[in-house]
């Protein structure tokens, strides 16, 4: 293997990039970002591993969960807060109810580059560069929004340093607390059943911790109940704002991305002679692979030796996305050949983006009914196989969005037009995140049996 540096994939064939008027202006922005602080640091990524350890081992559960594009345009702390929320109350049900710890993954404070189906976009006859996320170009349908303007990356730094910050705060100043658990159900879900099932559980939680109290073990003296670790990914897509913060850690000498905890690879960019493979494979953060229905076996095994050739547990997390009824066919192969090799990963279920669907009245949408079915079918398959299924991948939202239709708080095709704020693919709403978080819990309950 070709020896690496924070600058050897320019050598690799790269898809999803896209194409700067001027070089010179790119390169002047990448040595600004060079100089800018770290947005996580190494240690932090270590402790991710550690614990992703844990759930390659089935001691924990990983749930990553956030938004499918970060926008400059809904950048406020409220949304933040909400998602945090959100995050906590699922993370507080598959610990309580599922009996195991719970690896809480953000998909914030850096998620803003997307990867598209076509380089360009038709609207009333018209045809423009698609947008590729605010960290590339606008989402306004204009010549000049859709031009890829590398300034942007410095606002995406500033924004993602902003929310870094926001849940840092969250996670260790007091929101975190278990007794809050009743003020983490955002105010729109209150009329759910899902979020009824919600109140009953955080009343059980509250009777535990007044048990605990009378024993001596309160927030003031456990860390634990009041603070927890929350780490920040996001798609390693735009390579240049990758290499501007790929820094060598000053305790062990090794390279690490600090633009994030966990960085991964998407279906469309995951070659094995590819540009973001050859970057991936340098930088000691953990790192995931999406697994789509084309994944060959082979080529599996090939990107887990790449990836992680000393096969470290907590290392390389599979991300399967395959859609409602094809992972029954297409995932058990992939088990079957790393099992075989005997390698170290953390299989965790993305059941969004197999799902996508247009509607009648032509909005992009995902039924909560695939989506759920998609999950079931991946710890029965993990069931079948005698091997662990370690986690979820979700896009979500703590705001009472209009995206995915159905759940049980019901969101119908007519629905979709009241709220749906997506600058890319729908997103689950708190109610509909927590009824999957209660369907995930029975399944590790099971599980313990």
């Amino acid at each position: 293997m070709s020896i690496w540096s924070p600058t050897s994939w320019k050598d690799k064939p790269i898809l999803q990039q896209p194409s700067y008027p001027s070089q010179d202006e790119l390169n002047r922005v990448v040595k600004e970002l060079e100089s800018y602080p770290p947005l996580v640091f190494a240690g932090e990524a270590r402790r991710l591993k550690d614990q992703l350890a844990d759930v390659a081992n089935g001691d924990a559960f990983l749930l990553q969960g956030g938004d499918c594009a970060e926008s400059f345009s809904e950048f406020h702390a409220d949304n933040i807060r909400d998602t945090f929320k959100a995050l906590m109350q699922m993370a507080v049900v598959m610990t309580y109810a599922g009996g195991v710890p719970v690896v809480k993954v953000g998909r914030l404070a850096g998620q803003f580059a997307k990867p598209r189906s076509s380089n360009t976009e038709t609207f009333d006859g018209i045809e423009l560069d698609s947008y590729r996320g605010d960290i590339i170009n606008g989402i306004e349908f204009t010549k000049e929004a859709r031009v890829p303007d590398p300034e942007r990356m410095i606002k995406a730094y500033n924004q993602a340093s902003a929310t870094q910050n926001l849940l840092r705060a969250f996670a260790t100043g007091g929101m975190a607390d278990l007794h809050q658990v009743h003020k983490w159900n955002l105010d729109f879900a209150h009329k759910s059943e899902v979020s009824a099932k919600y109140e009953k559980l955080a009343e059980e939680i509250e009777n535990s911790l007044r048990f605990m109290k009378s024993c001596g073990i309160t927030s003031k003296t456990y860390r634990n109940l009041r603070e927890t670790d929350f780490y920040t990914s996001h798609e390693a897509l735009l390579l240049p704002y990758e290499e501007a913060f790929t820094r060598k850690d000053s305790i062990t000498g090794e390279w690490y991305d600090t633009s994030a905890h966990m960085l991964w690879i998407g279906d469309r960019t995951r070659q094995l002679d590819g540009a973001h493979v050859e970057y991936l494979r340098g930088v000691n953060n953990p790192i995931g692979v999406k697994a789509g229905p084309t994944m060959d076996p082979e080529d599996l095994i090939k990107l887990c030796n790449t990836l992680n050739p000393q096969n470290e547990a907590g290392r390389l997390n599979v991300i399967v996305r395959m859609g409602a009824n094809e992972v029954g066919e297409g995932m058990p192969k992939l088990i079957r050949a790393v099992e075989k090799e005997g390698m170290n990963v953390v299989w965790s279920c993305d059941p969004m983006h197999g799902n996508t669907i247009k509607s009648s009245n032509s909005f992009k949408t995902r039924p909560v009914d695939s989506i759920l079915t998609e999950m079931k079918q991946f710890f029965q398959v993990h069931k079948a196989e005698g091997t662990i299924g370690g986690g979820v991948h979700l896009e979500m939202t703590g705001k009472n969005v209009t995206e995915c239709i159905g759940g049980s708080f019901v969101v119908t095709e007519e629905d979709l037009s009241s709220r749906y704020h997506t600058h890319c693919d729908p997103r689950l709403n708190a109610d509909q995140s927590l009824e999957l978080a209660f369907l995930i819990a029975d399944t590790l309950k099971e599980s313990r049996k």
